[in-house]
């Protein structure tokens, strides 16, 4: 019989009510699971428990408590034979982005779940979420980093957060899902991650500064010179459509020239969940391309920022990041 760990890290699936609103309870949510008949199950592989000290709103999340939960899972790799890791649904796809370019050689499930409706509640989402997690990584068909929610199986740098409340609160916009779960779990393994014969190895993230920006109608290019400073390795703009940004006024290419001397990696991504950046394909795009921005292609936003910091973590040469962050690494782009 398999066995796996599960990792509480916080979110809504483990909080309780407060005056001031739902709160991470983990004295309670550790109480319920281990007084919750199904996980007692025959058919339930063997399971331990840890969690993060404190308990966050993934909200709060940072590249500190990411390196943490990857540490925990890379201490226990030889001890399990597959983790689920309990986390808020803000930022889960973040961190699952982020322990999949940590994770090299993974060759274990790694599932991320939560819910929607903490477990305290009698209409929570989190039963299911849970004991299919659990399930999956207990079957250790998918190695990989997953986001498992809503009934579908999801490869966690290919996920974004969908909604705030519906029990489906991530779509996979541009690659297929991994498995979906009715009366059983049914498995898309022609969309499973290539294995490689690499030994496992943890990568944890260096905490460098990374930023984000949303490019919108009317956006003032000349605003955005603060924010480049030496300190800062990589921008991840999100643009429109595939790659377009609006008219910058002859502004932008010294701007980014600036930058390009400074070392700031640009990676463009698109605004569109369901896209891929050709920034040849108008002429509204191509500016950014002659002042050495770089391709995001159809990664989401959040594959983008831990790419940049997991590749800014091992690699001190621009050039070598830029060449990287258009390729593929751990299936987080076509």
């Amino acid at each position: 019989m398999s066995k796996i760990l599960i990792i509480h890290t916080g979110g809504t699936i483990g909080m309780t009510r407060t005056a001031d609103g739902y709160k991470p309870d983990g004295v309670y949510f550790k109480d319920a699971i281990f007084h919750m008949d199904s996980l007692k199950a025959e058919t339930m592989p063997k399971w331990d428990f840890m969690e993060i000290d404190p308990l966050l709103d993934s909200s709060r999340m940072s590249v500190k408590e990411w390196n943490k939960i990857g540490k925990l899972v890379a201490d226990n790799y030889e001890n399990y034979d597959g983790f689920v890791i309990l986390h808020g649904t803000d930022t889960m796809a973040y961190t699952a982005s982020a322990l999949s370019f940590m994770f090299k050689g993974l060759k274990k499930p790694v599932v991320l779940t939560g819910s929607q409706i903490p477990l305290c509640e009698v209409r929570s989402d989190g039963r299911d979420n849970l004991i299919t997690s659990m399930l999956i990584a207990g079957e250790g068909k998918v190695k990989e980093v997953c986001i498992y929610f809503g009934s579908l199986l999801l490869r966690g740098n290919r996920a974004t957060k969908y909604s705030a409340t519906g029990m489906r609160a991530f779509e996979s916009p541009n690659y297929p899902i991994l498995a979906s779960a009715g009366t059983s779990v049914q498995y898309n393994e022609s969309a499973f991650l290539e294995q490689k014969d690499i030994p496992f190895e943890f990568l944890p993230f260096k905490d460098v500064p990374i930023g984000m920006i949303k490019i919108f109608p009317g956006f003032r290019f000349d605003l955005f010179e603060t924010l480049l400073t030496e300190k800062l390795k990589g921008v991840v703009v999100e643009t429109f459509g595939s790659g377009n940004i609006p008219d910058d006024k002859g502004v932008l290419v010294p701007i980014l020239k600036k930058a390009k001397e400074k070392g700031v990696v640009f990676a463009v991504c698109s605004q569109c969940p369901q896209a891929k950046v050709d920034m040849d394909t108008y002429e509204a795009g191509s500016t950014l391309k002659k002042a050495g921005a770089i391709s995001g292609k159809d990664m989401t936003s959040e594959a983008a920022v831990t790419k940049l910091y997991y590749l800014f973590s091992i690699c001190d040469d621009v050039m070598q990041i830029k060449e990287a962050m258009e390729k593929d690494l751990r299936g987080e782009l076509s």
